[in-house]
């Protein structure tokens, strides 16, 4: 059963019954941040990548993987860090953080988290790079002109939690940045692509995604639906 903890916002002194959600480690067992009863919560001031990130052990195989730090919502406007026990929101990603995904055939089904936030977003396309056998999933160097980046060996991906469909811009610029960093590249959109994206993306070779509200990617052109059927063991380089 889920750790219930109680969580007091220190700026109201209202109390919430908080539970850390479970998340699917590579090895399909759940994994959830270790909830720290007796410490105290801490309101989010500003936003820092390394800050909105937790490693977290597996306790089934031992693996370690990046979660997002939990948080709680208060009425007064006030957000809130849950504080946790046993680990590292520092820790840099490491390959070990990412094994790759077992080659096509045997893959497990993917499994992914519900989407509630633009970081929920980030989270599912993470979980999805890794399932395809993508390495080292971590932010990228480079911030893409709208949306978040993510970066693995050889690849860049950029998430766009927008409430409109990603644009030809947007697009080209994510191409333009993969052909630097000489790494394939893809498209996750919560909203779907306008038709010059699409057709842009389909001449490029660019994989396109939607993700719905269960965090699942769908395929939604060609390069798209090799990719999610073979993985990177299809993937052109």
């Amino acid at each position: 059963m889920a750790e219930i903890v109680p969580v007091r916002c220190p700026a109201c002194r209202r109390e919430h019954r908080y539970t850390a959600p479970a998340y699917p480690c590579v090895c399909g067992a759940p994994v959830a941040p270790p909830l720290d009863r007796q410490g105290a919560a801490v309101p989010v001031s500003h936003r820092v990548w390394q800050e909105d990130w937790v490693t977290v052990r597996c306790e089934s195989c031992g693996r370690c993987g990046e979660w997002p730090r939990p948080e709680v919502g208060c009425p007064c406007g006030v957000v809130l860090r849950v504080p946790l026990t046993n680990a590292d929101p520092s820790a840099a990603p490491t390959a070990a953080l990412s094994p790759p995904a077992p080659p096509a055939a045997g893959r497990p089904p993917f499994r992914s988290v519900a989407i509630r936030t633009a970081l929920d977003a980030v989270t599912a396309a993470a979980l999805y790079l890794r399932w395809l056998g993508y390495r080292n999933v971590r932010r990228a160097d480079q911030r893409p002109p709208s949306g978040i980046g993510l970066a693995a060996r050889g690849v860049v991906a950029q998430v766009d939690p927008a409430v409109r469909p990603a644009t030809l811009r947007d697009v080209e610029c994510l191409w333009l940045t993969a052909m630097t960093e000489s790494a394939d590249c893809l498209y996750f959109s919560l909203t779907g692509y306008a038709d010059d994206a699409r057709a842009r993306a389909d001449a490029l070779g660019i994989p396109l995604f939607v993700l719905d509200l269960t965090g699942t990617p769908r395929p939604v052109n060609g390069p798209a639906e090799t990719l999610h059927a073979g993985g990177t063991e299809n993937r052109a380089r």
